[in-house]
């Protein structure tokens, strides 16, 4: 067994009930702490309340995120502004159905992939809405293309910032405080499954192994390091790879938060205000993609240094003595 280091360090303040909700602060962008979160946590108070669900909450999110989108199909900017507020509205909800979950421990895998499915939603009717909006301003049917490859971008970046903000929890929290699955474990799942029983759940699944699997196929050194560390760690991660990991680790998630939710909304209600929707496409695949691109290639770097490190140093501070 090896053991979990503890320091003798005078006890932390017990969080509020508010940042109890939240999932990390290292993992959480400024502007949903300073906005979303805090509206979040009303809707889900209100939630727990009257007895809604996280699911329900999502479901929700989902038509308020798709009406926003149909509405930047519009070239009136009065619309577009309604718009905008849609899918603000939304992604409060967003924040709302996780909060709510934290709250209530009303933790669910349905849950977790209807929170990523949401906001694939979205933005599947904003490009769409987009395409169409710029075949009427004159644009040929080759607007598809970039309005594609940029959906296509969108869900690598979503999928991998998602991702990493998952290990990083699993890291400094452990399975109680991520949502980190693996591709093994989800295929074991997928096949108990029947589609003449499960069909509904048996395809939920297929579509969140894809996902899952996704995931891992552009991060080949972390999944290394995850199966070493679990392989070695059993009884829970020693305290000193936590803080190292945690260190190295940390000044990767502003990434994350970049490629996700608050920086191409900002962008793209900037075009629309401009009336150029269009180049939200290629903000996407030419400002997003190499920032993705640099946030995989760090990440790389990371998990391999951690697993040399754990695999070179048989006695070091890992181990506790």
């Amino acid at each position: 067994m090896d053991p979990v280091i503890k320091h003798n360090a005078a006890p932390e303040p017990a969080p509020s009930a508010f940042e109890s909700s939240l999932k990390s602060n290292d993992t959480e962008e400024q502007i949903d702490i300073w906005f979303y979160r805090p509206i979040g946590y009303q809707i889900a108070l209100f939630c727990a309340k009257i007895g809604l669900r996280p699911n329900p909450v999502t479901i929700i999110s989902i038509f308020f995120g798709v009406a926003a989108g149909i509405l930047f199909y519009y070239q009136e900017l009065w619309i577009n502004v309604i718009g905008m507020l849609l899918l603000v509205f939304a992604n409060s909800l967003d924040s709302a159905d996780g909060q709510l979950a934290r709250m209530t421990n009303d933790k669910s895998r349905l849950g977790r992939i209807l929170d990523g499915a949401a906001g694939d939603f979205w933005f599947i009717a904003i490009h769409i809405a987009i395409c169409l909006r710029s075949m009427n301003e004159g644009w040929s049917a080759w607007i598809w293309v970039p309005g594609v490859l940029a959906g296509a971008s969108h869900v690598v970046q979503s999928a991998m910032a998602d991702y990493y903000r998952n290990v990083h929890l699993f890291f400094i929290k452990g399975t109680s405080g991520s949502e980190l699955d693996n591709s093994r474990d989800l295929q074991a799942e997928y096949d108990s499954l029947t589609w003449s029983k499960n069909f509904g759940m048996k395809f939920i699944a297929r579509t969140y192994l894809n996902y899952t699997k996704l995931q891992e196929s552009f991060s080949p050194h972390l999944q290394k390091l995850l199966t070493l560390v679990r392989e070695k760690y059993k009884n829970g991660l020693p305290t000193a790879l936590v803080t190292d990991f945690r260190a190295h680790n940390k000044p990767l998630m502003k990434y994350t938060n970049i490629v996700q939710f608050n920086t191409r909304v900002l962008f793209l209600f900037l075009w629309l205000f401009l009336d150029q929707s269009w180049i939200y496409f290629f903000f996407d695949m030419f400002v997003l993609n190499p920032i993705l691109i640099y946030m995989i290639v760090n990440q790389e770097k990371v998990s391999r240094y951690f697993y040399q490190k754990i695999l070179t140093e048989k006695t070091n501070e890992f181990q506790g003595v």
